[in-house]
């Protein structure tokens, strides 16, 4: 897949302008309006001297805040767990290389150790034997990475059922009320999960979670062409999937049609149904199967 990289590149270079326009809700902001934002969210152009003050004002006319859909990484953060006989992945941990002292007089810094899939994450389709020989994490061109996003609100339904799995019907009432899910679209599943995060035992709870069905993953894949699928869980399976027939099938589905995935997401309540415009920036790794992720929404 690596030689597709300079076509699928060429062919992304619109990606940001139709992204920007899906998103756009006609609120005709100016540039001032679009980089200092409302206080529900940080102001862009109250970047401390030397930080290079107001950034892309064009590029942001009608965005007004942003929302950080990142968890914090650190040593209590929730990863998932396999069964016997599969390898698990370690949480995160760091050690100390200096902070101040005869190590480093003038200077703090650690090593950290964790697994590619830990925390606020990437999937990629190098992941899943499906997308075995598809992109890795370093393959992915930059203009992929942005796209608009939608938020699928089944709250109420995952309130009365743990184990609820988002359908091809939750979708399609979405799209009657806000129109067709636009391609190359982040879908992002809202069920509330992420209040649960700074409790591990209640964040894993058991295996069982909310999850999207095998056909809406299907749906997403074939019929919107999205870009990916975003969850607040701690992986884009429902926690049950392993026993499904197939197992695993958004991973299966997602990464096997060259889509990518976005888990552990929180503050998704703060975003609208449709007009943010999504940002991921996974670290860089080479051949990485998934990796960390900053996760940003630019919000109308």
């Amino acid at each position: 897949m690596r030689e597709t990289r300079l076509f699928r590149s060429v062919l992304a270079i619109g990606a940001i302008g139709l992204a920007a326009a899906a998103c756009s809700d006609g609120n005709g902001a100016t540039p001032e309006e679009a980089v200092v934002g409302p206080e529900a969210g940080p102001s862009m152009a109250a970047a401390p001297a030397g930080r290079g003050g107001p950034a892309l004002p064009g590029l942001l006319r009608g965005y007004k805040r942003i929302v950080d859909l990142t968890q914090t990484l650190d040593e209590n953060t929730p990863v998932i767990g396999l069964p016997a006989p599969f390898a698990n992945s370690p949480g995160y941990s760091r050690e100390e290389i200096s902070f101040f002292d005869a190590r480093g007089p003038e200077w703090a810094w650690y090593a950290i150790h964790l697994g590619e899939h830990t925390g606020t994450h990437m999937d990629v389709p190098c992941h899943w034997l499906s997308g075995r020989f598809g992109d890795c994490i370093d393959d992915i061109p930059a203009e992929e990475l942005v796209g608009p996003a939608i938020v699928i609100d089944v709250r109420d339904k995952v309130a009365n059922d743990d184990d609820y799995l988002v359908t091809v019907e939750d979708a399609r009432a979405w799209e009657r009320r806000h129109g067709r899910i636009p391609a190359g679209a982040w879908v992002i599943l809202q069920t509330g999960w992420s209040s649960r995060y700074n409790d591990p035992a209640a964040y894993l709870n058991g295996g069982h979670s909310p999850g999207p069905s095998k056909e809406l993953s299907e749906f997403l894949a074939y019929e919107r062409d999205v870009r990916g699928i975003g969850v607040e869980t701690v992986g884009t399976d429902a926690g049950m999937a392993g026993t499904f027939d197939p197992a695993f099938p958004n991973h299966n589905i997602m990464l096997g049609a060259g889509k990518y995935g976005l888990t552990s997401l929180t503050n998704v309540d703060q975003l609208p149904a449709k007009g943010a415009l999504l940002i991921a920036a996974p670290v860089k790794l080479r051949d990485g199967t998934g990796a960390p992720v900053r996760v940003l929404a630019f919000v109308p």
